[in-house]
């Protein structure tokens, strides 16, 4: 009896040595710097750098989690209609954001492969790189900031009193 649970025992832990992780369910990523889930979230529009964090910090609710919350917050028809438009507008511009951040980067790995890079492409595709991150962390933190001037200061305080689950 002991042997057949070891068997049992061996043949689980080959079997989940081939068990897909995460990361292998995902679309895989063209881009060989960009793994599958950072590849996944960019196409996706999901913040995957924390750029929120510092308006979560200091109280800048994100509209996604008032949405989440309307009824607790007992949001009026104009501000729900209101923080409909900003969190559309703000995944759109994530995952505009998110093609063009993969596009610049396939671009650059394209250059460095053909060996065809030189130091204005290095210059132009890394401040590009920069430019699409600072306007991808910009939407973000606006839309914090649109939600926070929508938003009365007591709902706010309540909203902030939830589990930060953004």
């Amino acid at each position: 009896m002991p042997r057949t649970y070891l068997l049992v025992l061996l043949l689980f832990i080959s079997l989940n040595g081939f068990a897909q992780t995460p990361d292998s369910l995902l679309k895989p990523s063209p881009v060989k710097t960009i793994s599958n889930t950072q590849y996944d979230a960019l196409m996706k529009g999901r913040d995957q750098y924390k750029m929120s964090l510092v308006a979560d910090l200091n109280g800048y609710p994100s509209a996604q989690k008032a949405l989440k919350y309307k009824k607790e917050l007992d949001l009026s028809p104009n501000q729900t209609a209101a923080l409909t438009k900003i969190n559309t507008e703000l995944q759109r511009k994530k995952i505009e954001m998110g093609g063009f951040i993969l596009k610049n980067e396939a671009k650059l790995d394209e250059l460095f492969q053909s060996k065809k890079v030189n130091e204005g492409d290095i210059l132009f595709y890394g401040n590009r790189s920069g430019l699409y991150h600072g306007e991808l962390r910009n939407a973000i933190l606006l839309a914090s900031y649109n939600t926070y001037r929508l938003l009365a200061p007591a709902q706010i305080n309540k909203l902030n009193s939830f589990k930060n689950d953004n």
